[in-house]
Parts: C-alpha cells; structure tokens; sequence
C-alpha cells in the first residue's frame, strides 16, 4: 500500500475533509441567507449566484469521486445526444439502486457544466438535514411528503416557478420514488401484478405522478427526457463511505434521450409512456447483467480540475487556523481545554457520520415498503 493510499485509509484523514465539508457548508449556507435581499430586486441574479455557491458546496462531493478515489463514469449513448449535454433544460430519469447514485449523476452534471443549477424532486425530511436541505431551500428545489393529496398544490408550484430559470437546469427524477430493496421489490410486484402491469426484475414499479405532473409544468421550458440506467462493473454495491475510504469503482451509464413533444401530453398516455420506458430499462439491466456492457458508442468525458481546486482552496482557508487552534489548545497544558477540544473532535465525527448516513441503503426510509400496498 502506498503512502496516499495509505492516508485514505485514516480516520483522521476523514474527519479533516470532513470538516472542511460542514464548515465551508455552513458558510456557503450563511452567505445563501444573505443574498435573499436579492430575490425582490432581481431574481434572476439571486439565482445565478446560489447557482455558484452550491456549486462550491456540491463539488467537494464530486471531487472524493473523481480525485479522491478515482472513479471513472463512462456514458452509453450516442453522438447527436451527448451533444446537448448543458445545451438545454432536461428532465433526468434515473433508477435508484446505490449509495451513491446520486454522486455518479452529479459528477455528469459537473463535467457538462450544470452541477450548481441541477434539480431534484426531493422528499421533504431532506429539507432540514443541514447543509443539504438547506442549501437546496436556496436553490428553489421542490420538496415533497410524497402523499400526492397533500403534494399537489406545492408540487405544481414549484414546477411552474422554474419555468422562467436563467441557467441550463437538469432536473432529477427517481420515478421509483425510495431506494431498490428486495423487500420494496416484492411488494412493488405485488402491486404491479394487481394492476396488470408487466412486472420488472431490476426496478420497482414507477410512480407516475411526478413524472406526469413534471412533464405539463415544465413543457415549454424542458426540452426533452434523459433516461439514465446506471450500473458498476464487477457487480459491486458502491457506498459514500467506500469513497472516503478511497476505493475505485467504475460506472457505466446508458444515456437516451427523448424529445418531450414525444411524450404524450394526455396524463393515463404519460403514465404508460413511463411504464413501458421501465421495462426498456428492465431489458437494459438484464442486458448488463449478462454481457456486462450497455448498448450504444462509449463517452468518457474528462474531469474537470475545478471541483479540485474548489475543495483546495476551502482547505487552505479552513485547515490553517483549526491546526493553529488545536496547538495552542494542546500547548496550553490544560486539561479542561484538551478535553472540550476531543469533545468538539468527537462531536464532528459524529455529525460526519451522521451526514453519510442519509445515504445509505440500509438506513432508508420505510417508504414503498407499506406505501405500494395503497393506491397511488
């Protein structure tokens, strides 16, 4: 083991970044506060600077993929499709079966120049984890409870606000509505075949409202639907802390792309226009699973260093005077000091943990598990 791969490895190491993480977060999220003075004079600057301020907070992510550990995201798709990437409002459909999922579309995002304008249709308990639902208050991200008598109004809303967005945006839909469980997946299929819908192997069944509802709101502004089917080769399971850690992984992502005037504007048409669109990327996964390939031209778009400086510079700012801070703490000889810094060291740890743990699977919401047995 090297010496860098040696240091992934350390606790210590970790809490660092850490750090550097929540602290830069909590400031970005300060300095989000502020410019809401912006918002009833001019809007659209409100937008394009919390655009770059979650830019700065997300890219730090987006560099433990692609610098720290090294992790490489190839595309399937074609020509003509990789060409509008960051060329147009798209809404992103991708299934939701990893940790990490959601880190492997931003690091696409950022390489294509939309990572701070990105949006996703996101459960309303993320809106008061910190750092991440407070930057996304900022960034107009549309929350839900996911009960659709309650989520109508606020739902449509949102969508219609965003209407008039200055910035190229990729909003991010998990039509499946919860992370892939074999537990979901049983009841999914239960339902699926109540239904008599064809049941799928690698998805739960998509929940169509949100996909049907963000199709009318946004018709006009969004210029078409990107289906993403993500898997990793080696048939490993991913996790944030893997990343952290430093482990490899390779992503393979199968992109196509659907002009929206090809999706119908009629609700029932939209909703089986979706379904089938699921059991095409039931047949996608099948296919990976067996050949290890998806189909269509191979892309690797270069990262890009931006994501790396960005977390540079906040560690020059923030590591320097918490270094100074905790030799002067150690030099002082105090006992009470030492002690309320490890608490203070103890305390972060634990808040990190904490932060990574809304990631993973296991620690998930109950949501599908009961939900797939109501009506949608």
């Amino acid at each position: 083991m090297g010496f860098i791969a040696f240091l992934k490895t350390q606790f210590i190491v970790h809490l660092l970044i850490g750090f550097v993480f929540v602290v830069s977060g909590l400031i970005i999220n300060f300095i989000q506060l502020c410019t809401l003075v912006l918002w009833p004079l001019n809007k659209q600057l409100y937008r394009r600077v919390n655009c770059r301020l979650a830019y700065s907070l997300w890219s730090q992510l987006v560099m433990l993929l692609e610098w720290w550990s090294g992790t490489e995201c190839t595309l399937f798709s074609d020509e003509a499709t990789v060409k509008t990437f960051g060329k147009e409002h798209v809404i992103i459909i991708l299934n939701h079966n990893f940790e990490i999922d959601f880190l492997c579309g931003w690091t696409m995002t950022e390489r294509f120049g939309v990572l701070g304008s990105s949006k996703v249709l996101a459960k309303r308990e993320l809106l008061y984890v910190p750092l991440i639902g407070w930057t996304w208050y900022f960034l107009e991200i549309v929350f839900c409870k996911r009960k659709w008598e309650e989520d109508r109004d606020t739902v449509i809303e949102g969508l219609k606000r965003l209407s008039d967005y200055p910035e190229y945006m990729w909003f991010l839909l998990y039509c499946e509505g919860t992370r892939f469980t074999e537990t979901k997946h049983r009841i999914s299929m239960e339902v699926a075949e109540s239904k008599g819908l064809p049941k799928l192997k690698y998805h739960l069944l998509p929940r169509t409202k949100g996909f049907t509802t963000a199709v009318q709101c946004l018709r006009g502004t969004v210029s078409a639907v990107y289906d993403v089917t993500l898997n990793f080769r080696g048939n490993k399971n991913p996790s944030l802390l893997g990343i952290l850690y430093g482990k490899k992984y390779e992503a393979d992502m199968c992109v196509r792309r659907f002009p929206l005037e090809d999706i119908p504007q009629d609700e029932k048409e939209a909703a089986n226009w979706l379904h089938k669109l699921y059991q095409e990327k039931d047949a996608l996964q099948e296919m990976y699973n067996q050949e290890g390939i998806f189909p269509g031209k191979q892309f690797k778009p270069p990262r890009r260093p931006w994501t790396l400086l960005n977390f540079l510079f906040w560690a020059t700012v923030l590591l320097s005077p918490l270094f100074t801070f905790g030799f002067g703490v150690f030099a002082s000889g105090s006992p009470l000091l030492i002690l309320a810094f490890l608490g203070l060291v103890g305390a972060a740890s634990f808040g990190v943990r904490r932060l990574i743990g809304v990631t993973e699977i296991e620690k998930g919401s109950s949501y599908g598990n009961q939900e797939f047995k109501k009506k949608e």
